[in-house]
């Protein structure tokens, strides 16, 4: 809740069991895994972790995806895993146009505990330090809680856009984190 401190940091070994758990989670609830890089393709969250590690410096950078930091959402008071955001350096063609700098989820049994929009802040937080003058998030269309989430944190709507792979529309909303937008 409001109150629960939340560790927001990149994931480690030590996270393993959480990890596992957290994704299960999403399976078992057929909830979509955003911010969470290929963790649905993973099993072994070490193999995750060794995947999500190729992507923090360009040169590791699988061909065709682009750097990004991955972040794991802590509660501090039990260790449990509540979310993760990963925030996506700069764009590929896909991204651009359908997924954004940030993606973030918060695990299902977690929800509507204000834990995404801090979350969403602290990704937003890291994005302007990497220099970022403002960020795209997208959202489904009829995922209300994200739209605000993103509406909460500052974000403008520009456009819907229709996904094709996937059959979604998705809303996209810019955050401008110049120093003048600051709250």
């Amino acid at each position: 809740m409001e109150n629960d401190r939340l560790i927001f940091r990149a994931p480690a070994p030590g996270d393993a069991e959480e990890v596992r758990a957290y994704r299960q989670e999403f399976l078992d609830a057929d909830s979509s895994m955003d911010g969470a890089g290929p963790l649905r393709r993973f099993e072994d969250p070490a193999a995750w972790l060794r995947e999500i590690e190729k992507y923090l410096r360009p040169e590791t950078v699988p061909e065709g995806r682009v750097q990004a930091t991955q972040f794991v959402c802590v509660r501090e008071s039990d260790g449990k895993l509540v979310g993760m955001l990963q925030v996506r350096h700069c764009f590929n063609e896909y991204l651009e146009k359908y997924a954004g700098h940030i993606g973030y989820s918060v695990r299902p049994s977690e929800r509507r505990k204000g834990y995404a929009k801090r979350m969403l802040r602290e990704g937003l937080g890291f994005c302007r330090r990497i220099g970022l003058p403002r960020v795209l998030i997208t959202c489904k269309a009829e995922n209300e809680a994200s739209r605000r989430t993103i509406l909460a944190c500052g974000g403008v709507y520009e456009s819907t856009v229709h996904e094709p792979e996937m059959n979604v529309d998705l809303e996209r909303y810019w955050i401008d984190l110049s120093e003048s937008s600051k709250e």
